[in-house]
């Protein structure tokens, strides 16, 4: 027998890349239909699947690559004229469809009582009679109707059927304001500035109470009812802080509070309306609020499936946002060991007379530094709520925060009545779904301040249909480190978008900007607006004005 002599094809090693190289001519022009390794084999050929096609498996054999779905397709190129397009509309459904075995057993129930009452009416003939059986037939059927109505009326939620109300955005949008760019979240997803070097202390003023461990042991059998605290808290912006006044003078070129550089940090997790003023001057930038901001005003179950309606009930999202205020701040103050020796610190508060010490919450400023590189320099405003001793006599800085049950039946969240006790995990992964972007922004305001711990309590309404009184069913205590690793928080992205910020507003001449969220789109939209826009004196002024024409027409 003749040797027969195997010969190798000739095989071209792409040293560039991957796939065909520009030497393989034999390819040339050829379709070429992208194909991965998950795709499944086996459907050769298949004439019935547009007619008795099952939805389930519908995408089994198709291409995750989406590309050249219809490169092998058929084409005819011939003339087209002798042919006629099928009728292809659908037929019009029935006015009887298939009945459920419910209704057909319905149909013959309703069957066997008519044929009855035929039957009676064929029997009686007398007029008397027979309006008797007419007339106990009909409370009959009303009987039957009412208690159908009773059972299986109400199966159907109205609420399903509502279509998402078009929400405002949190500020009005001038004529004159020009939009200068608009930054998708999805951009903002993708940044990331790792190894952000360790905060340099500038100043710490304030003093802080300690905490009461008596409320670590509380549970939903021992619950602590809520009470009101009447003490000074105060929310100053960043340009009419005192302190950060006489340190952009020698330290720092972009300055802001931690409510603020958290809400940018966690933009990507929001969906309610935000805005966020910057002033540029020369070198500096200052991130600002206006008055009437909705940075410091908490959300309830924004990330929700279903976040509150917006029809101005009580468990409306601004009244429900209200309430978690109100909470926030006389939890954050209950739960400390009141008119007791303080943990004071070289400086006074600012924001407070040397009268109205004692009458002040309990809170820490600390002026903290970072270097973001390319002479990027921010100092930022933290706040701490309180101290305590730890397991090694320590003295350790705490931030305290409420979460606030408000109806169990709405929102897909648990009755922590019957279950934080024993399933406080699935308390806490419900609001970790419900309430993410406000976690976030609190965690992320806890390690900018360098907390040891945050804990959480634990606070219901009394009735559900009363806002104004609570109780208090247990705490948790995270690290906060620990915690922003636990809800997938990545600071590193955090510091990515404020650098970007940055660097974009740098750019730009001197002036302000509004950095908005669209009230209905993940979208970041800047504005150009004038310089003399919400400032206070203005706002006094229209007020005044307001009020002289008001009673000139009263007049």
């Amino acid at each position: 027998m003749p040797e027969v002599h195997f010969q190798a094809p000739v095989v071209i090693e792409n040293k560039d890349g991957w796939g065909p190289t520009e030497d393989t001519f034999q390819y040339k022009d050829m379709p070429y239909q992208p194909y991965s390794k998950g795709d499944q084999l086996g459907k050769i050929a298949d004439w019935t699947g547009t007619i008795y096609g099952d939805k389930r498996i519908n995408n089994r054999y198709r291409s995750q690559f989406g590309v050249g779905v219809g490169m092998y397709q058929y084409i005819h190129e011939d003339d087209e004229n002798t042919f006629q397009l099928v009728d292809s509309t659908r037929l019009p459904k029935p006015a009887y469809q298939k009945r459920t075995r419910f209704q057909q057993n319905r149909f013959r129930q309703q069957q066997n009582q008519n044929n009855r009452f035929a039957q009676m009416q064929k029997t009686f003939t007398g007029p008397q009679k027979k309006s008797k059986i007419m007339k106990n037939l009909e409370m009959d059927q009303m009987r039957q109707m009412r208690k159908w109505q009773k059972q299986f009326g109400n199966r159907t939620d109205p609420r399903q059927y509502q279509q998402a109300k078009q929400r405002e955005p949190s500020v009005r949008v001038r004529e004159d304001w020009q939009v200068i760019e608009e930054i998708p979240f999805t951009s903002l997803a993708k940044l990331s500035l790792p190894n952000v070097s360790e905060p340099e202390e500038l100043s710490v003023w304030g003093s802080l109470e300690y905490y009461d461990k008596r409320y670590d042991r509380i549970t939903t059998k021992t619950e602590k009812k809520l009470i009101m605290v009447n003490r000074l808290i105060h929310k100053i912006t960043t340009t009419k802080d005192p302190v950060i006044r006489q340190i952009c003078k020698t330290h720092g070129n972009v300055f802001a509070t931690d409510a603020i550089i958290s809400t940018l940090m966690c933009c990507t997790r929001s969906v309610y309306p935000w805005d966020i003023v910057v002033d540029k001057l020369g070198t500096r930038l200052f991130f600002d609020k206006r008055e009437d901001s909705t940075i410091d005003m908490l959300t309830i179950n924004e990330t929700a499936n279903e976040p509150p309606p917006e029809d101005g009930t009580m468990d409306s999202a601004k009244n429900l946002g209200m309430e978690a205020v109100f909470i926030n701040h006389n939890f954050a103050q209950q739960v400390l060991k009141m008119n007791e020796e303080r943990y004071k610190f070289p400086n006074r508060n600012p924001f407070i007379q040397p009268d109205e010490e004692n009458e002040a919450a309990s809170v820490a400023y600390r002026y903290r530094s970072w270097d973001l590189g390319n002479n990027q320099t921010i100092v930022i405003r933290c706040e701490q709520d309180c101290v305590q001793i730890g397991p090694n006599g320590e003295e350790q800085f705490v931030n305290i925060k409420a979460l606030n049950e408000w109806n169990p039946k709405i929102g897909n969240s648990l009755d922590w009545r019957t279950k934080l006790d024993m399933q406080r995990g699935a308390v806490l992964a419900a609001e970790l779904r419900n309430n993410g972007f406000k976690l976030a922004k609190w965690s992320t305001c806890a390690i900018l301040a360098g907390s040891d711990q945050m804990k959480f309590g634990y606070v219901s309404r009394q009735n559900f249909k009363d806002a104004s009184r609570h109780t208090i069913l247990g705490m948790q205590n995270f690290k906060p480190q620990e915690f922003a690793t636990q809800m997938a928080l990545n600071i590193d992205n955090g510091w990515g978008i404020v650098r970007v910020l940055v660097d974009f507003f740098m750019n730009k001449p001197d002036g302000r900007y509004l950095i908005m969220k669209d009230p209905m789109k993940p979208i970041l939209r800047i504005y150009s607006v004038p310089e003399n826009s919400f400032d206070s004196e203005e706002e006094t002024s229209d007020e005044e004005n307001n009020q002289q024409e008001s009673e000139q027409q009263k007049k």
